[in-house]
């Protein structure tokens, strides 16, 4: 049980004095005041005023990218990446993010040994890899290379299980297809042009509309769907066209374009970026990123203007050095998405609105009979991002008011307490 905390839910503008109890992985109650006399509870950790809110959550990382460099991915061995991802899932949970979704890694065996508690790490909603189209944002082969359509070799991201190479309306069912068997939660798709791919400029079209229609189709016949990675106007629209509900960055969008997701119903999921946030020896690349960065403010007005549902995301990658600013890109959320409330939404329920889009293929909040019998089939059983009786024990203790101050969490020393799924990671408040 969790007394004396000012709980913010997740989902009320408001905090309120209250107390919470956990029953195993789930919140038993959640209450106003102190707890009755006469409940039980193995454990008692008492808050002393600070303020208990849901577990944060980010819905775009890369746990393989993001724990490791470009050279270390392309020379080192396979294994590599793969326990720097396990690191850096340590990393992200003890910053207070207890669930992220993966948008481009092979982290389903990452994600089945976190599940089973045998390492420490966010809950994933896996990808796996992202789909490109020779020559697009995911093609990291080198130029010399013979594409794989024309009967080449997978690169070494394909070997990694970061990307998968699709040319066709055919290749492209068998890519999403693919990383369904492997278990991914939704589809990453390449609609435009990246900043990191030597490739491709900014502006350019990828994936035609019978592609993206392909992946579409075969994500739905999982009773999932598709996120694209694109930041022109031109690609959103071509991607909405062919059935995408998520548009990963968008930076680039015009006004014109983001009312025409809010008339789609469409959401996007954009990232607070500084543009000294990635580093780029290429020029190129370094010129990309500061045209990404200029749209920020603009495309997050328009955003929130237009009433497009927004997700919270990093996408931090090859440089671990700058992994701890997650923390950071949250606090700015604060300035962009209409203050530190707001921004706290996003991160909570508003992420967990997204992670609901993957239906039968979310790993999380599908309720057993268990939880039917204890807290009946309302939408908030087995959910993320509150802080509701049902829910999921995944909760922070923050040292101060962070619906008042969202800087508070820029820094995880002012996490007093982490609980993942009513397994407590960090307290240092004496019981």
């Amino acid at each position: 049980m969790i007394r004396g905390v000012r709980v913010f839910d997740g989902v009320s503008d408001r905090v309120r004095a209250g107390h919470v109890v956990i029953d195993g992985t789930k919140i038993k109650a959640v209450g106003d005041g102190d707890p009755p006399a006469g409940v039980a509870a193995a454990m008692v950790i008492d808050g002393r005023g600070a303020t208990l809110i849901p577990g944060l959550s980010d819905a775009h990382v890369h746990l393989i990218l993001a724990g490791a460099t470009q050279a270390e991915l392309m020379l080192g061995g396979a294994g590599l990446g793969y326990l720097k991802g396990a690191a850096e899932a340590e990393a992200m949970l003890m910053r207070g993010f207890t669930t992220v979704r993966d948008m481009a890694g092979d982290t389903g065996d990452l994600k089945r040994m976190i599940d089973a508690g045998a390492l420490p790490g966010p809950r994933i909603y896996p990808s796996q890899a992202g789909l490109s189209q020779t020559g697009g944002h995911g093609d990291f082969g080198m130029v010399y290379d013979v594409p794989t359509a024309l009967g080449g070799t997978a690169t070494r991201a394909e070997e990694l299980g970061l990307m998968r190479i699709a040319d066709g309306p055919a290749q492209v069912l068998a890519g999403v297809r693919e990383q369904l068997k492997k278990g991914a939660s939704q589809i990453k798709m390449m609609a435009g042009g990246g900043v990191a791919s030597a490739y491709d400029h900014l502006d350019v079209l990828q994936y035609t509309p019978d592609e993206l229609r392909a992946g579409v189709r075969a994500a739905a016949d999982w009773g999932t769907y598709v996120a694209v990675h694109v930041y022109t106007g031109a690609g959103i629209r071509r991607a909405v066209e062919a059935g995408v509900q998520v548009i990963e960055h968008g930076q680039l969008a015009e006004e014109d374009d983001v009312r025409y997701m809010a008339d789609h119903d469409v959401r996007l999921c954009i990232q607070p970026f500084a543009e000294d946030d990635h580093a780029y020896a290429d020029p190129a690349s370094a010129e990309k990123n500061r045209q990404v960065c200029e749209g920020v403010e603009r495309v997050f007005g328009w955003a929130v203007k237009y009433g497009v549902p927004l997700a919270f995301g990093t996408d931090l990658m090859l440089n671990p050095a700058v992994s701890t600013r997650q923390s950071e890109m949250l606090t700015r959320m604060a300035g962009l998405a209409g203050g530190p409330v707001a921004a706290l939404k996003i991160a909570t329920s508003g992420n967990a609105e997204l992670f609901r889009m993957s239906g039968p293929r979310d790993p999380y909040q599908i309720p057993t009979a268990a939880d039917a019998a204890a807290y009946g089939t309302g939408p908030h059983v087995a959910h993320l991002g509150v802080i509701a009786e049902g829910a999921w024990a995944d909760l922070l203790v923050v040292d101060g008011d962070p619906t008042a101050d969202l800087e508070l969490l820029a820094d995880p020393a002012n996490l007093k307490v982490i609980i993942k799924d009513g397994r407590i990671y960090k307290n240092t408040l004496v019981g």
